[in-house]
């Protein structure tokens, strides 16, 4: 068997397999790089090549920088405001906004880093108006692929045709030159899929969503009944608690407030000071107007942060705990306003089947306990066999606590990322590592939670199908398929040229990527316009708009595999939206680009 020959039965192979969906897609993968050595067609070094690639480290380092935003509270904030501009129009208008910013985000980066941005934000906005994330991520990818076409940054193969042109003598495209065609290419696009995309696309997703932890204060309140509220108020200097051991504190108001706990001022850690400081805190449970006495009268400083004034901030929140069987704890007593062994977390509220224990009443096993404290804390004392967590301290942080700790780094270093890709001042990989390297060093993120946040299945996906692409170009299939395709088409004229050359380019870019796809084709669409005795300009701005249009499967390009776990799309899932999108950058590629760039 020839290599051509064995290159065409592994890709049918492996496009058949993805499409049964009864093997893992890595599986699958796999099984076609290690076939195509098996079958002489790459060698060994070839094979597994696309596990050192730069674009799978850069796919790689993508989902650590997006795994900071959300652990930063960023993409809560921007969740928040992405359905404040929804409004009322829900899904629809969230829709718009998120295509229109990932367009004009990949026309200045990547579009894997504008998908990499921009997918936690879109989950989140999906939980939170209670859509499913399938009708949004992969309009997100899509919307991406037409961006790319804005301007001469959006892709590599925009360069790539660029150069040819000067390689050929003749003036490159212009810097913004693209957006003649990526403009209309867009906004088809996002009317498209605002027309189809909700009936062509999953209603529900297989993917595990996240909770939605946005209420989460307010949901302990009512559980608990904390009707009163728990407030932080801060000591002034003025104050008349400056000075008294925090054991002596009094605040009165005969018996409408509870002093919980006194807190360090620096730590938020209960105060182990034998006396009360300025800056100091008193996490007091009350009524509002008490409270509001309370801090008049005593010069304390109310400061409302969060969903519930002292209950959520950047640096302290909630947690509530279980009793397991067996736990130590089990025939103790704790009551609220007592602070834990460890000394830096207090508990707030003790209940047994949704009723308050009562003071001095041991422990049993199921009972539940709400405990208060810095997150730090909370990540490191509720590790604890004596305790179930019912809803993980980072979880509830993420969502709960929008712009929290560590938001202002994370939002500089996604920026400097945005301006190392736009400029090209460091090849992407490189960029994407340096910038995830600094996250961690930055004690954003741990090198486990980096680890973790990395969703593998798409990486190695990436890594996996890259042989194929070199087999094509390698064993001279895809050239055997172009030369066909100028046979065929050369002597029809023009316009059934661009057809053929569309189809052949968007057909190659299925399964091979648009980089690659453009640079195969680029002698060929040169050489057939010098023979048709047509300008190569609107002939490369065809080939462009055809190496956008990879919407037919997940391997055809980065975002569509990022996407594809969190929106728990199938392999089959792409061909139903993709395909109304591809007949429309057809018609753009064929029809319209000879009105804008004459033969």
């Amino acid at each position: 068997m020839t290599p051509i020959q064995s290159t065409a039965l592994v890709t049918v192979a492996a496009i058949v397999l993805f499409t049964w969906n009864r093997l893992p897609v890595v599986v699958v993968a796999i099984g076609a790089a290690l076939a195509l050595w098996a079958t002489g067609v790459v060698t060994l070094d070839q094979a597994f090549a696309g596990f050192g690639d730069r674009a799978a480290l850069f796919v790689a380092s993508l989902f650590i920088v997006s795994a900071a935003l959300e652990r930063t509270g960023i993409t809560a904030w921007a969740g928040q405001y992405l359905i404040a501009k929804a409004g009322t129009e829900g899904l629809t208008r969230l829709l718009v906004i998120i295509m229109v910013a990932a367009g004009c985000l990949s026309a200045l980066i990547s579009g894997s880093g504008a998908v990499a941005a921009l997918m936690p934000v879109a989950v989140m906005a999906a939980v939170r108006l209670r859509q499913s994330p399938a009708q949004l991520l992969m309009p997100l990818a899509f919307a991406s692929h037409a961006g790319a076409n804005l301007l001469l940054t959006g892709a590599p193969k925009n360069i790539l045709v660029s150069e040819a042109l000067e390689d050929a003598g003749l003036p490159g495209f212009a810097f913004a030159e693209f957006a003649l065609v990526g403009l209309p290419l867009l906004v088809g696009t996002i009317a498209i899929i605002l027309l189809l995309g909700k009936r062509l696309l999953p209603q529900q997703s297989s993917a595990r969503l996240p909770a939605d932890f946005s209420r989460h204060a307010q949901t302990l309140v009512e559980h608990y009944g904390l009707s009163d509220g728990v407030f932080r108020l801060r000591v002034r200097s003025t104050s008349t608690y400056v000075g008294i051991p925090p054991d002596e504190i009094d605040v009165g108001s005969a018996g409408r407030l509870n002093l919980m706990a006194v807190q360090a001022g620096e730590t938020r850690t209960p105060l182990r000071a034998p006396a009360v400081s300025e800056g100091d805190y008193l996490l007091v449970r009350g009524d509002a107007e008490a409270i509001a006495t309370l801090a008049a009268d005593k010069h304390l400083a109310l400061r409302e942060e969060g969903a519930q004034p002292g209950l959520f901030s950047r640096r302290s929140g909630l947690a509530e705990v279980v009793i397991p069987p067996r736990s130590a704890l089990i025939g103790r007593a704790l009551f609220p306003g007592m602070v834990t062994d460890s000394g830096d977390l207090v508990v707030l509220a003790v209940q047994r089947a949704g009723v308050d224990v009562e003071p001095g009443e041991t422990l049993l096993a199921g009972d539940t306990m709400l405990l208060e404290g810095t997150w730090e804390a909370l990540d490191l004392r509720l590790d604890d066999p004596d305790v179930l967590v019912v809803n993980s301290p980072d979880l509830v942080r993420r969502q709960a606590v929008p712009m929290g700790a560590g938001a202002g780094v994370t939002l500089a270093v996604l920026a400097s990322l945005v301006a190392m890709l736009a400029t090209g001042i460091l090849p992407p990989a490189v960029a994407g590592l340096i910038c995830a390297g600094a996250l961690i060093l930055a004690g954003i993120m741990t090198v486990e939670q980096a680890y973790r946040a990395i969703n593998w299945t798409t990486v190695i996906l990436i890594a996996a199908m890259m042989p194929l692409s070199t087999a094509m170009v390698q064993s001279g299939a895809a050239k055997v398929v172009a030369d066909q395709l100028v046979t065929l088409t050369g002597g029809a004229g023009p316009f059934v040229f661009l057809g053929g050359l569309f189809v052949l380019t968007a057909s190659l870019g299925q399964v091979m990527s648009n980089t690659a796809t453009t640079m195969l084709v680029i002698p060929i669409a040169m050489a057939a316009a010098a023979g048709l005795g047509v300008s190569p300009r609107p002939v490369l701005m065809s080939l462009c708009i055809a190496g956008s249009a990879s919407f037919l499967t997940p391997i055809a390009t980065a975002t569509n595999m990022m996407v594809m776990g969190p929106g728990g799309y199938s392999f089959t899932s792409y061909w139903k939206l993709g395909a109304p999108l591809m007949l429309w950058f057809f018609v753009m590629a064929v029809f319209y680009v000879p009105l804008v760039w004459r033969f």
